[in-house]
């Protein structure tokens, strides 16, 4: 009776239609065989990895372990993997062990499913779209990994092992958070209610080795003459705000352009996430504080930045304005604390002007605009504008100076833009850096701090 039943499913419309559907999307079948052997090493996993939270895991630090540790460690997970082999009497080949070895410490001593993904240095994002569908940032490229994870608990588990040690929660109440890793890279994890397909992570990973100005010349960032413009504008504390699109590449700039500052001053930096990664002896780092199960004690980046200016610094570097706190930042900017550095989100550096007039309203303090204006203009010396461009590269388009007010207008003029030529037999944007013409104003400052720039690199060619 069933073998019938099952001869008529495998000969009627439905069954045809799902196959023509499985054949269009390219899905193999699956092997019974297959299936079994999979669904036991996952077992085999999960039994594991409860003997070594029984028995070892009070002794193990569940932040990233050093390769040493790790090793160690392997020894102990290999005993007990052939202990629960002998439990169950079965034999595995040597490969799938090994699978199961590094899968477990990876889950107890690192971020399970992800961790070989971090340890990558040609993977600079990180997105987990759920449990199932793990992609990355390759080279400029999105692509879909092999990485999976067993469910939503998996993924809010792994998003709890980042979070914990920086105080930090998630919650039905408070659904989104962002965070750090050790290593600096910058974290952002979204649950339901708000995530509709289940806990969403997103990692953007930081270079172990802090890029330098060489890297990004050669990367095609900026032109050799960008780079000893803008090292002249540090050092002789000129006022920068780096501005572009999400992904453009702004905070690895700033890390960049931070490295002019001289070794003798006093830096205070300010985040949400503390990730800057600055080589100088003397740096405060202070970082923001969402408020806690009560809803109390939420520091903002306008709180710190308000107590910053009672902390002696020579040089306050913000990763990012986003609202009221740019007011303040301005006024820093304008009574004594020139050559500070900060970022902001914008399309174009005239856009980034129309953001800060906005920010700064956001600050409750009734303003004119036109006084909001001069305030920009008397603050901000320097626009450098950064683009991600579509083959994935990050190029500065822009290096823009604000000098003054023409009425109610902020007036501008470009010092070095890049010009995009095409795209090359790569599919990469090919194009040159070229300067205006244009002399910056800002240039007797430069002199008067004993900073002398040779003319020869403001000259068009």
């Amino acid at each position: 009776m069933i073998g019938e039943r099952t001869a008529r499913i495998r000969t009627g419309p439905l069954f045809n239609l799902v196959k023509e559907q499985v054949a269009k999307k390219n899905v193999p079948e699956v092997n019974p065989d297959v299936a079994r052997k999979l669904a036991f090493l996952e077992d085999l996993k999960e039994k594991t990895i409860k003997k070594v939270i029984d028995n070892v895991a009070e002794n193990i630090s569940f932040v990233r372990s050093s390769e040493e540790e790790k090793t160690r460690f392997k020894k102990g997970i290999t005993e007990i993997v052939n202990l629960v082999l002998a439990e169950e009497e079965k034999i595995i080949s040597r490969v799938d062990r090994d699978k199961i070895v590094q899968d477990v410490t990876n889950e107890i001593t690192g971020y399970g499913p992800i961790d070989p993904l971090l340890d990558d240095p040609e993977i600079s994002e990180i997105m987990v779209n759920g449990p199932k569908k793990v992609y990355v940032e390759k080279k400029g490229r999105i692509i879909e990994t092999d990485a999976t994870f067993r469910d939503d608990d998996h993924v809010r588990k792994i998003i709890d092992k980042i979070i914990s040690p920086l105080g930090r929660r998630l919650d039905d109440t408070s659904a989104m958070v962002d965070a750090r890793l050790p290593d600096g890279s910058r974290v952002n994890a979204v649950i339901p209610p708000l995530a509709v397909d289940g806990p969403v992570l997103t990692i953007r990973k930081f270079s172990k080795s802090p890029l330098t100005v060489d890297d990004l010349i050669e990367f095609g960032t900026m032109s050799a003459e960008v780079a000893i413009f803008l090292k002249a504008c540090v050092e002789s504390r000129i006022n920068i705000m780096i501005s572009g699109g999400t992904g453009s590449g702004k905070t690895t700039t700033l890390n960049v352009i931070s490295s002019f500052i001289p070794p003798d001053e006093r830096i205070v930096t300010i985040e949400d996430a503390a990730e800057l990664q600055l080589w100088q002896d003397h740096i405060v780092r202070l970082e923001t504080r969402p408020p806690n199960i009560e809803g109390k004690g939420r520091v903002t980046t306008r709180d710190l930045l308000i107590n910053t200016l009672r902390m002696r610094p020579d040089r306050i570097v913000v990763g990012e304005v986003r609202g009221g706190e740019a007011l303040d930042m301005l006024q820093a900017m304008n009574t004594g604390h020139d050559g500070s550095i900060t970022t902001g989100h914008a399309n174009s550096p005239r856009d980034i002007l129309f953001r800060l007039e906005t920010m700064v309203l956001m600050a409750g303090v009734e303003l004119p605009l036109r006084a909001v204006r001069e305030q920009i203009a008397a603050s901000i010396n320097l626009i450098v504008h950064q683009e991600r461009f579509k083959d994935g590269t990050r190029k500065i388009t822009n290096v823009t100076e604000i000098t003054g007010m023409e009425g109610d207008t902020i007036t501008l003029q470009d010092i070095f833009v890049f010009k995009q030529t095409g795209i090359d037999e790569r599919g990469r944007v090919a194009g040159r850096y070229s300067p205006t013409g244009i002399v910056p104003r800002f240039i007797r400052k430069m002199e008067s701090a004993g900073i002398y720039l040779p003319h020869q690199i403001f000259i068009t060619f």
